[in-house]
């Protein structure tokens, strides 16, 4: 066994650009076969396809795999481009710039790094360490999470490219808008005293001539350990949203999830703040809760909450914050989410 996995490993190492043409059309020959194999594996099973549990069952069989093609294809990609955002390029990049300019670039450098609430407390002290200012961290603090390629690449794969897009530039708005007015705050009293007092340090970075060898070594590394942790969160939304697009009838969603609920959205934001899940997770279940009648707006701001303000990340960045600045920043980016939902309502 040893002696023929050998080779398949060391192919990217001798002939990177062929493997990664192959890669690629064995990639989209099977993505292109997901939803003919989905349709023959209902039909295969004694159950009738026009019952509800035939329904769930298809978009589970169908959704499973086509958002871990999609999630693993575009980590491996991610993974590879983020070999050049390492945490210490990206602090010396944001370091020493004005306000604005560096909002700007805080929240753009988020949707390409592959940093999450996990890694939010030694980001954070790199930051500050760097002498980034505070709402310049917070701008990608936001991005980062909310406006990934992740879920750029899910709502486009599901909803199209004018969906995909519209959510950029809104998520870009509140990460940009958001850290400009936390800056705009000064409310650095409010880091934890043992934050404020580190010494400073000078951001700076090196480039080592990374191969392109090692570049697909790094997606590969991104792979197993972003898809290895997120699988089952996946599987868990996608269950969920086969089950409300197979059960949930559809006036039942759009009564109290439509646009002409003016509370559909708030109420959205409150409900998902509490959950723990991310973009991979998050959107089948968004996918079925729209095809059931629920306006995007509404669904949007929900998926928006679970991401970016997540209960989790709150408890993780209060080692570093003070619960004041804590809740200016939760206050803020919920009402850039609500802003969002309103919009889609309005303009979709």
């Amino acid at each position: 066994m040893t002696a023929l996995t050998a080779p398949l490993k060391a192919w990217p190492a001798r002939q990177p650009f062929g493997f990664l043409i192959l890669a690629s059309m064995v990639w989209l020959t099977l993505y292109q076969s997901l939803d003919p194999a989905a349709e023959a594996l209902v039909l295969a099973l004694p159950v009738d396809r026009a019952s509800h549990l035939g329904s769930a069952l298809q978009f589970f069989f169908y959704d499973t795999p086509k958002v871990l093609m999609l999630l693993t294809g575009v980590v491996f990609v991610m993974g590879m481009i983020n070999s050049y955002f390492t945490p210490e390029r990206t602090r010396a990049m944001l370091s020493g710039k004005t306000e604005g300019v560096a909002n700007v670039m805080a929240a753009t450098l988020g949707i390409v790094t592959p940093f999450c609430s996990c890694s939010a407390v030694p980001l954070f002290i790199g930051f500050v360490q760097a002498g980034v200012p505070l709402g310049v961290t917070f701008s990608f603090l936001i991005s980062a999470p909310m406006v990934n390629e992740v879920a750029l690449t899910l709502l486009f794969g599901m909803f199209g490219w004018k969906v995909a897009l519209l959510y950029l530039g809104l998520g870009l708005c509140v990460a940009i808008v958001a850290g400009w007015i936390i800056g705009r705050l000064k409310m650095e009293t409010y880091l934890e005293d043992w934050v404020r007092d580190m010494p400073k340090t000078s951001a700076r970075f090196e480039d080592a001539g990374v191969t392109l060898a090692e570049r697909i070594d790094a997606g590969f590394s991104s792979v197993r350990e972003i898809v290895g942790k997120v699988w089952p969160y996946i599987l868990l939304g996608i269950a969920l949203g086969a089950l409300i697009h197979g059960y949930v009838p559809e006036d039942f969603m759009a009564s109290f999830m439509g646009r002409d609920a003016w509370w559909s959205v708030p109420l959205a934001v409150v409900i998902g703040v509490p959950m723990y899940t991310n973009a991979a997770g998050v959107i089948p279940i968004v996918q079925a809760l729209l095809a059931k009648g629920a306006a995007l707006g509404t669904v949007l701001a929900f998926m928006m909450s679970v991401i970016a303000l997540s209960l989790p990340e709150m408890i993780i960045l209060r080692k570093v914050l003070k619960l004041r600045l804590i809740a200016t920043f939760v206050a803020v980016v919920a009402s850039g989410i609500l802003l969002v939902g309103y919009v889609f309502n309005a303009v979709l």
